[in-house]
């Protein structure tokens, strides 16, 4: 069972008072100690009953929270732990708790790229060295996706940082496609990972268009001394609720795209939907399925589909439906090219 703050200032003083051997403390001792540390700590004036002191004791005392505290009464009126070296904060990990927190860990470590977060990875190694002692070392059990060396990751915390101060910067950026860099003045508003790549969404100053840039095609980023401006178009919160990926025109509204699944292959779809407003239009006969999703119709959305293979038909609209049919052919038509 939780419990609040206070709480968990009066057992921590109590387990304080039981831990000095040099003074008895009776109960009024005790809630004395308890009133001083709440004002000390919260500046709570009320002061504490005997009796919310009376159900601390037995708190620690039971299981609830695991504590399992041995504080015995003797003389009749003082408190102590029967054991000297007990305390609370020296509580042993149960295999539940290891468990939690080795996967806490494995969780925090993903954050490793940000130097945001740098002043958590002593405390993370501190965790990680106690978990290793308390329990002997296990493979890991939760594995997350990542390019450790991926191109551009060397951005992320200038970036994060210049979207933080709301810096407009200078941003030198070359295409796939692009022989030569190009300049972007940027008004950076949001960093988004994608598949193991990470995107900055800004506007550029000239127009307020809305760019997606990858990092890993960013040669070179500096601030510059230009007031930054928002663009009042882009909510970061609700950007993506109608996308597939991170390619989106502001204005570009969603479009309803229905497709068919084999029976196969809807098994997969209905358990990891494609997107959020997926639904299920109709149930064939073969166990094959229709479904509709509201989306703007973008090259993630296409490249999503066609990973499914001959399990997934588009259907309408009917541009959507063209451009599928006519990129399988072509993928289809390297499999006849004897040249390769």
């Amino acid at each position: 069972m939780p419990a609040n703050k206070n709480a968990l200032i009066r057992y921590k003083t109590i387990d304080n008072c039981l831990r000095n051997p040099y003074r008895r403390w009776t109960l009024d001792d005790l809630v004395d100690a308890c009133c001083d540390a709440l004002y000390d700590c919260e500046g709570i004036t009320k002061g504490v009953s005997v009796r919310t002191v009376q159900s601390d004791i037995q708190m620690m005392r039971s299981d609830k929270l695991g504590y399992n505290a041995p504080i015995e009464v003797y003389d009749h009126k003082y408190y102590r732990y029967a054991d000297s070296d007990y305390s609370i904060t020296n509580m042993p990990l149960s295999q539940n708790d290891y468990e939690v927190m080795q996967e806490a860990v494995d969780m925090l470590r993903q954050l490793q790229d940000f130097d945001r977060f740098a002043e958590i990875s002593d405390v993370v190694n501190r965790v990680q060295d106690k978990l290793s002692i308390s329990r002997n070392n296990r493979k890991p059990v939760i594995h997350f996706d990542s390019v450790p060396d991926l191109k551009g990751l060397r951005l992320l915390n200038p970036l994060y940082n210049y979207i933080a101060q709301r810096q407009t910067l200078r941003v030198m950026y070359q295409s796939f496609s692009a022989r030569q860099p190009h300049e972007y003045i940027l008004y950076p508003y949001l960093l988004k990972e994608f598949r193991n790549r990470w995107f900055v969404f800004g506007s550029r100053a000239s127009d307020m268009v809305l760019y997606n840039l990858a990092l890993d095609r960013i040669v070179s980023v500096e601030p510059i001394d230009e007031p930054y401006r928002d663009n009042p178009e882009f909510d970061s919160e609700h950007f993506f609720d109608d996308v597939i990926g991170v390619s989106k025109n502001l204005r570009a509204k969603p479009k309803r795209v229905g497709f068919w699944a084999s029976a196969e292959q809807s098994k997969y779809i209905l358990t990891k939907p494609v997107h959020p407003s997926q639904r299920v239009v109709a149930r064939n006969d073969d166990g094959s399925y229709l479904l509709e999703i509201d989306v703007i119709i973008n090259f993630e959305m296409y490249s999503m589909l066609m990973s499914f293979g001959p399990g997934v038909r588009v259907l309408y609209p009917r541009s959507a439906m063209c451009y599928m049919r006519d990129m399988i052919r072509k993928a289809a038509a390297l499999y006849d090219d004897e040249a390769f």
